[in-house]
């Protein structure tokens, strides 16, 4: 199953891509960020976040995919930012046809590291761990959007095995 997962934001936006082989061993597909520019109005760094994401969902075409869920900031108007962006991602996906799914940092560390409040090292550790990858992935938003992937395929493989 190949996964796309996203840790959404207006700046910088990380994907990464994972497959799963039927046995449950995960690999790396590719990872990264999608970045709009400053000067950029928020209807043009939107409108380039879709157009990047509907770019690399014809390139990739996962089967699944998974976001971030938008959790309390202090900064409202950081998190009325990150939530259009996290709308204009979910369009994508949704008009992809792609199953998604959310899931909140907790949970995300949970199913990475086992711990619901791991850091950032912890994460990225983990994450290279379980990709066998070379070094730590980077940069944050990239790593994040990888633990989002793997959190979404033991999600996947727990509800295929409870029937849901």
């Amino acid at each position: 199953m190949l996964v796309l997962g996203i840790d959404p934001g207006t700046a910088r936006t990380g994907f990464g891509v994972v497959n799963e082989d039927g046995r449950g061993q995960l690999s790396l597909v590719e990872y990264g960020v999608i970045s709009t520019l400053a000067e950029q109005t928020p209807a043009e760094r939107l409108h380039m976040l879709h157009e990047q994401l509907v770019r690399l969902i014809q390139v990739h075409q996962p089967l699944e995919a998974a976001v971030e869920r938008l959790f309390f900031q202090k900064n409202v108007s950081t998190a009325m930012l990150v939530g259009q962006a996290r709308g204009v991602i979910l369009l994508a996906l949704q008009q992809a046809g792609l199953p998604i799914g959310e899931y909140s940092p907790q949970d995300i560390k949970l199913a990475v590291t086992g711990y619901g409040a791991a850091d950032k090292v912890q994460m990225q550790r983990m994450v290279k761990t379980l990709l066998s990858m070379p070094d730590l992935p980077e940069p944050d938003d990239a790593a994040d959007a990888l633990a989002v992937a793997i959190c979404h395929c033991h999600s996947a493989r727990l509800q295929h095995r409870l029937g849901g």
